[in-house]
């Protein structure tokens, strides 16, 4: 009998110490929150220029590395269209928009609306004008206008008409603009005589053959990008004219043209890779809070025929190089 209560009791005693055991809430398992992709709508100027694949390609692969998504739509050079492309963006709800504007001035009003919706806005290469936006990343294009006019100025022992291909409604080709004629204007015999928009290859080739029909003394071209001053060097040899040409962007197909026995004698260089990675690199630092700077300026190189890239330094109103 006693065998049996012993037995009851060592049962009971069980049951009890089970159901105190489910009863009490097991601790939860520490979770760890999932990271928030950060998602970038790019709206950029063309594909029609080396350069701005160049920036294409480097903001989709930095993207990559930096576990982002990146939606990229191409204005094709026209304002509606990039301004469609923001108004999408906001809509989508990126967390940050990068920007390669079409023109300068007409921009503004779908970047307020960006800011509005609290989406901030990253710009490169081409300013925005009126308008604040969180950081701008771009060669320093002023300086690089002077590098370029420094470079036509050694080339043409200091003398001689000169022809601008120009791009009015884009802010980065007003600043090289405005940097060639500085410099330019240090010498009383270089003379630039005229000024002429080509926005495309086929625009500038145009237009270089309307200053070389206009100007039968021009002696120098000034191309603001790598196409302009190809298309400049196709026009001058069809002509068998005695120009030469100093050029923009500086990429492969630009840099094989100035090793080439031709009218094209200098590029200034830029890092439109760099400029397409700095900017998502600070589009996931302002996605995550973190601050970054204002104004990322990056400096141009110079690259001539038969020496490749050359020194080059610029201080004040002051360019010192040698393409001798």
């Amino acid at each position: 009998m006693k065998k049996v209560l012993s037995l009851v009791l060592v049962v009971i005693l069980l049951v009890g110490v089970l159901a105190g055991c489910t009863s009490q809430q097991q601790p939860a398992e520490p979770t760890t929150p999932e990271t928030k992709v950060v998602k970038i709508g790019a709206s950029l100027l063309t594909q029609a220029h080396p350069f701005q694949v160049a920036i294409k390609d480097a903001i989709e692969a930095e993207a990559k590395n930096q576990g982002a998504e990146v939606s990229i739509a191409i204005a094709d050079q026209d304002l509606n269209r990039q301004i469609s492309a923001i108004e999408d963006f906001i809509n989508k709800g990126v967390d940050v928009i990068i920007l390669t504007p079409v023109d300068s001035d007409g921009v503004k009003g779908a970047i307020m609306k960006a800011k509005d919706a609290n989406i901030p806005v990253i710009t490169v290469d081409v300013k925005a004008n009126g308008v604040e936006v969180a950081s701008h990343i771009a060669t320093d294009n002023y300086s690089g206008g002077m590098i370029a006019a420094e470079a036509m100025a050694q080339y043409l022992s200091q003398k001689g008409e000169v022809g601008l291909i120009t791009y009015p409604e884009v802010q980065s080709v007003r600043d090289r603009i405005d940097g060639f004629k500085k410099v330019a204007a240090q010498y009383a015999d270089l003379k630039i005589v005229t000024e002429l928009p080509g926005r495309t290859r086929e625009e500038a080739k145009k237009a270089s053959e309307d200053m070389l029909t206009s100007n039968p003394n021009l002696m120098g071209i000034f191309g603001f990008g790598d196409d302009m001053a190809i298309a400049a060097t196709t026009a001058i040899a069809e002509r068998n004219a005695k120009s030469i040409v100093v050029g923009f962007d500086g990429l492969e197909e630009a840099r094989k043209s100035v090793d080439a026995d031709n009218a094209f004698k200098a590029v200034v260089v830029q890092y439109p890779d760099k400029m397409g990675s700095e900017a998502v690199k600070n589009a996931v630092k302002i996605a995550k809070g973190e601050t970054v700077e204002k104004e990322v300026p990056i400096t141009p190189g110079l690259y001539i025929n038969g020496k490749g890239f050359v020194d080059v330094k610029v201080e004040g109103d002051k360019v010192t190089t040698s393409v001798k």
